[in-house]
């Protein structure tokens, strides 16, 4: 039997990462998101699953034992906020360098510095450039909803270890701190080493048996050629990625002239922003990114021969929007229309800016 209940984002995805069967939840407090090891903390699963929850001593420490239990095969994950993400990106391109499986969760935080505790998502470049050095990509899911926020936990350790690599839930302050309706999945069992491996690969660190060569997790290779082939190995990946995992959603668009494209709260202020404009007549559709990386570029390029324009919206100076006009590719024109510091845009703002830009292009 189904069970609902209503619950926090934040709180979610601790519920979440439980009954996923996740082996261990590593992290710092920093708001919006500290409710994330405060529920761990207060749920005690090391009682009901063995699973280990730890605050560690900073963020660059979190993300380092997430490395550790990553490399042993283990579902494990962290959580923060814009600067404490800041401080967990060497860790993250080392993982994502050693082809180990984990998610992290960002509940974005306005900036740029210690910036300000209310909700933004200035943080895209981080999450879908590579935040930190060298050339990888995390797998990146923009949450709407608190459903989302729980549902993306499960398929976030999915792709983690479909693809051995690092998957980022991109949330902010708004769907971190909302309270919902939610429906809570059944509790998974925590695997075994031998699950693992039958599972996903004997890559792990499990502890070598006389069946196999020994395991060696590393992301440093000084020799040139080998590493040239090992990044080749990785721009592959991510092209499976591409080709397989590309996730959206679309309100409105079948007879759209107008797009907006948006992700995480922005897309859910762009859902009554549509309904304010077609009352006036404007015909906008929205298309909603839920994959970040990879983004839903052929999908766009697909509409844009039906519309006049596209904006995108964003509570940021304009990120999102360079995919966007990426993928337009010149064809139509393309603005951004953005709220910054921690602001929310209201619905009536985005029709506003919406009647703006068709009033600039005349069409």
């Amino acid at each position: 039997m189904s069970e609902y209940t209503l619950m926090k984002g934040n709180e979610v995805i601790a519920e979440a990462a439980i009954r996923c069967g996740c082996d261990g939840y590593f992290g710092y407090p920093i708001t919006p998101q500290s409710e994330v090891l405060e529920t761990l903390a207060a749920r005690q699963p090391w009682l009901e699953t063995g699973m280990v929850v730890l605050q560690a001593e900073s963020e660059v420490a979190a993300i380092n034992m997430v490395y550790g239990g990553a490399g042993a095969g283990k579902k494990v994950m962290t959580s923060s906020s814009s600067p404490g993400i800041s401080l967990k990106q060497e860790g993250i391109t080392y993982i994502a360098g050693a082809e180990l499986p984990c998610l992290v969760v960002n509940v974005v935080r306005g900036g740029p510095g210690l910036g300000t505790i209310q909700p933004a998502q200035s943080d895209y470049f981080q999450a879908c450039k590579g935040g930190g050095h060298g050339d990888y990509h995390l797998i990146v899911l923009a949450p709407a909803s608190v459903q989302d926020m729980h549902d993306f936990v499960f398929l976030g350790f999915e792709l983690a270890f479909k693809y051995r690599n690092p998957v980022m839930i991109l949330s902010d302050g708004v769907i971190g701190q909302m309270m919902e309706k939610v429906k809570l999945a059944d509790y998974q069992p925590r695997l075994t080493n031998e699950e693992i491996a039958e599972r996903y690969g004997d890559w792990a660190t499990t502890g070598k048996p006389a069946t196999r060569k020994r395991n060696i997790i590393t992301s440093l290779e000084l020799d040139s050629a080998r590493q040239e082939q090992f990044n080749i190995k990785l721009i592959e990946k991510y092209k499976r990625v591409a080709e397989n995992e590309v996730r959206f959603e679309e309100f409105q668009v079948d007879d759209a002239e107008y797009l907006l494209v948006a992700y995480g709260s922005s897309s859910r202020i762009c859902q009554k922003a549509i309904e304010l404009a077609r009352a006036e007549g404007i015909k906008v559709g929205l298309l909603r990114p839920i994959t970040l990386f990879p983004y839903p570029t052929v999908e766009i390029q697909r509409l844009v021969p039906h519309l006049k324009a596209v904006m995108a919206v964003e509570m940021s100076a304009g990120q999102m929007v360079e995919d966007v006009r990426l993928a337009v590719n010149g064809k139509i024109p393309v603005t951004h229309y953005g709220r910054l510091g921690g602001m929310i845009p209201s619905p009536n703002e985005v029709v506003e800016a919406l009647k703006k830009f068709i009033k600039e292009i005349g069409k």
